[in-house]
């Protein structure tokens, strides 16, 4: 049975984790991430899940720990957002490396300097290559799906790798929104126990995890994470479809809103994707649509490519910067479409750094250029001063 209730994405996502039960969460606090584990802590403290909370005096410690928990067995969870994760970045890449299915909630904030605690993605993105499962939230309906979902599809035998859930920082993490809350006994029945392939604590199966690897099989641990991350695609498909006959909602890769019609699309992720949305049914205009990525990493360059092939022109808008290079959604868009049947005028937009507003108002003049099909060869900034 489910239930709605008006809670913040951090709750959602906490709420999340207390159906799940892990057997330990480490974590250390962050804004925008603190409520997510705040509120957590309060379901241990009343007793409502059976699991080992560690208080860790920083972001390295928390994932060490889940590291730890994981090797030896036990379903670890922790949460971090922007100079947390960058102070865990070592061990991100361990837990990787290691193939352990740690699900982490990542409350997307700027990272410093300057010091900023507002969200764009300049944290998640920047991780986008160690070799982590990402998925991004719209709502908090999603960050609290996506967060049930991360799990099972973390924890499949062919795939094994961890998962962050990323949610906007205060816009998603601290807005109050209706959440349906499904069942926990269907939820926990949906997840089943974790069934490590190899642990640290089996005393009847000893192996070693972490070890030293140079020239003689590094190569092939790398190797082995990108088949992997191949193979999280397909199960991930089959584990939405599992994970809907409980929500009734569908798990693409992407979403796409008003795209049949559509012939000037914008592409974006997490909760700009409900602005553009908004934006999309004000100006009642067939030839306008939306694409979200729901995924992106593994990156859906197949689906991608086949929704906007046939499209006459597209923005893409990223809430990050890629220093002397594409911006990261708009590099894998134009890299999907290199071998299309034919390809669309592209238009990379950055907004939004820091955590500056964007309006209907911008999405409209986005929409505007593209119905004019005034496109340029350069990036393009919305709401910065010149």
């Amino acid at each position: 049975m489910s239930k709605k209730k008006a809670m913040t994405g951090a709750e959602a996502a906490a709420t999340a984790m207390k159906q799940i039960n892990p057997d330990v969460v480490a974590a250390y606090p962050i804004t925008p991430q603190t409520p997510v584990v705040m509120k957590f802590s309060e379901f241990v403290n009343d007793g409502e899940v059976d699991t080992e909370m560690i208080r860790v005096e920083s972001e390295h410690s928390a994932m060490s720990a889940c590291v730890g928990a994981s090797a030896a067995g036990a379903r670890a969870m922790t949460a971090t957002a922007s100079a947390g994760l960058a102070l865990m970045w070592e061990v991100v890449g361990v837990a990787s490396g290691s193939r352990l299915p740690i699900v982490m909630n990542v409350v997307n904030r700027a990272l410093s300097a300057p010091i900023n605690i507002h969200c764009d993605h300049s944290d998640s993105m920047g991780a986008r290559d160690l070799s982590w499962i990402q998925l991004y939230s719209e709502d908090a309906q999603e960050a609290y799906e996506n967060t049930i979902l991360a799990v099972k599809l973390a924890e499949h035998p062919e795939v094994q790798l961890p998962a962050m859930v990323s949610q906007d920082g205060f816009i998603t993490s601290h807005g109050v929104q209706n959440v349906t809350v499904y069942s926990t006994d269907k939820i926990k029945k949906f997840l089943g126990e974790r069934k490590p392939i190899k642990a640290l604590l089996d005393v009847d199966d000893p192996v070693t995890m972490g070890p030293l690897q140079l020239q003689d099989y590094y190569f092939e641990t790398k190797k082995q994470q990108d088949n992997a991350m191949e193979k999280a695609r397909q199960v991930y498909i089959d584990t939405g479809k599992e994970l809907s006959k409980i929500t009734g909602n569908d798990y693409g890769f992407v979403e796409a809103y008003n795209l049949d019609s559509a012939e000037y699309v914008i592409v974006t992720i997490s909760s700009t994707a409900g602005t553009v949305k908004s934006v999309i049914d004000k100006m009642d205009n067939p030839k306008i649509g939306l694409l979200k990525i729901r995924m992106f990493r593994p990156f859906p360059y197949e689906e991608v490519a086949r929704l906007l092939e046939d499209k006459k022109a597209v923005a893409i808008l990223d809430r990050s910067e890629s220093f002397g290079a594409d911006a990261p959604i708009y590099g894998e868009v134009k890299n999907a479409l290199y071998n299309a049947k034919s390809h669309p005028k592209l238009q990379s937009y950055i907004f939004g750094l820091g955590g500056r507003d964007i309006y209907e108002k911008d999405i409209e003049n986005v929409f505007e250029s593209l119905l004019k099909e005034d496109i340029e060869d350069k990036k393009r900034y919305i709401g910065v001063r010149e």
